[in-house]
């Protein structure tokens, strides 16, 4: 059965589900303007997920082809995934900050071969073992991957600036970390429950309820800039906190209150991450090693593949964290590279 809240003031939401994730689905919001229905995000890119939105907006008394635009918090296919079958059915635009329409353009130019390649090589150099990186290297590979032909957006998310939608006032905020163009969206009118606050917020994948975003490296194979993913996501959580929102309205979970609270939260997680980490480098470790000796949500030898990948990438944006706060520093001569406390 499709789910929809009503979370009042022309703001509903419809779970579009994610298949084969522990996340379970996606919050759709579906925004009343004087246009017509605008969606924040649209989903994973799959006929079930595909058939519950259209369900969702027919509970909403609207339907697809009547959605005037999408505004999306950020490229990731759970968000992204529907957007050009929404727009090719409806006419909408689509929305998204430079960054990440940036990184939709490559993707739409880049194979899944290169991409192999790209995460064999970068994989290397955080010291993974060979038996990982088989896998990669192997004749045999999906025709595909999730998310490689995204829609490109036709209109730039400003970060400050008020999106045109007539009849609301949603203004973007821009929060990178958990991408470089990850978006918030403060919605600047008066909460319909009157809760004290200035506001809603679309929070996208930076502020949960329940669950610390992914922060990894900003993955670009044409691109060797040294970025700071955590420092950039640390800094847009107290971006947000000053918002002062009323309500937080996330892409996963439920709605809550309580932003700043939250905020403090995911801020002492990562000072305390960071701590043990430097505890982990009191003897010099690579990348992969590190995030072996990592917590996570279970034992490291139960971890699939894919979020090995992911695991080990979060572990390098803390790391060059450590390294850019001169906490950590690099082991000269070492290859693959391995990481010190200072």
């Amino acid at each position: 059965m499709t789910q929809v809240t009503d979370h009042g003031g022309g703001v509903r939401s419809i779970e579009v589900p994610i298949p084969d994730n522990p996340l379970g689905h996606t919050l759709v919001y579906v925004v009343d303007t004087d246009r017509g229905p605008v969606l924040v995000d649209t989903g994973w890119d799959d006929p079930a997920s595909w058939d519950t939105l259209a369900a969702g907006l027919s509970a909403c008394g609207t339907s697809v082809a009547e959605i005037h635009g999408v505004v999306i918090t950020h490229h990731h296919p759970d968000h992204h995934g529907l957007s050009g079958a929404v727009r090719e059915a409806s006419g909408a635009w689509i929305a998204m900050h430079a960054a990440d329409t940036a990184i939709v353009r490559r993707t739409r130019g880049t194979g899944p071969e290169r991409w192999y390649s790209y995460m064999t090589d970068k994989l290397t150099a955080a010291g993974a073992p060979e038996e990982h990186l088989a896998p990669l290297r192997a004749p045999r590979r999906p025709r595909a991957l999730p998310g490689f032909s995204p829609a490109l957006p036709d209109r730039e998310i400003v970060p400050g600036e008020l999106l045109d939608l007539p009849g609301r006032r949603v203004r973007a905020i821009w929060t990178p970390g958990h991408t470089p163009g990850h978006v918030c969206l403060h919605l600047e009118e008066a909460h319909p429950a009157q809760l004290p606050g200035q506001g809603r917020l679309f929070s996208g994948d930076h502020l949960l309820p329940e669950i610390s975003p992914h922060i990894g490296l900003y993955e670009d194979p044409d691109d060797d800039t040294v970025t700071d993913p955590l420092g950039d996501y640390l800094d847009s959580l107290e971006r947000v906190d000053r918002l002062g929102a009323a309500e937080i309205l996330p892409a996963h979970q439920y709605a809550f209150t309580d932003a700043a609270a939250r905020v403090r939260e995911l801020l002492a997680h990562h000072e305390s991450r960071l701590t043990d980490l430097l505890t982990l480098l009191s003897t010099p470790l690579t990348a992969w090693q590190l995030a072996e000796r990592m917590e996570w949500n279970r034992p490291w030898p139960q971890i699939p593949f894919g979020s090995r990948n992911i695991a080990v990438s979060e572990a390098e944006a803390h790391v060059r964290r450590l390294v850019k706060l001169g906490r950590a520093e690099a082991v000269a001569g070492t290859d693959p590279v391995r990481y010190v406390a200072v």
